[in-house]
């Protein structure tokens, strides 16, 4: 959190993001992040239920905030939360969508 120091300057203490990978793999893949979206109004934002419970309820009210922003939202389900999504799942998404979110609850 920026906090102010005698001299009038702010600092700031911003720990850098690390990004874990639930996967097994042995040795870590470097994956570069996609840039973000430039802007959500006409854009296509997938929206994937890993199936776990009230999971559903968390993505209904980000749709309702990504339709407010002018995008449109496109629904996915993972047959359940316990195997990655198939990847025909996977390549479904990555075509017809700029940006996912993947929802995780219980």
């Amino acid at each position: 959190m920026p906090h102010a120091m005698s001299s009038g300057r702010v600092e700031s203490h911003v720990a850098p993001r690390v990004v874990l990978d639930p996967t097994s793999e042995r040795q870590l893949a470097a994956r570069p992040r996609l840039p973000r979206l430039a802007r959500l109004e006409g854009a296509t934002v997938g929206l994937l239920d890993i199936a776990k419970p009230r999971g559903d309820r968390f993505l209904d009210r980000l749709q309702q905030r990504f339709e407010r922003a002018g995008a449109s939202v496109v629904r996915y389900r993972k047959p359940t939360f316990t195997k990655p999504a198939p990847v025909d799942l996977r390549q479904q998404i990555s075509v017809q969508c700029g940006a996912v979110v993947e929802a995780l609850a219980d």
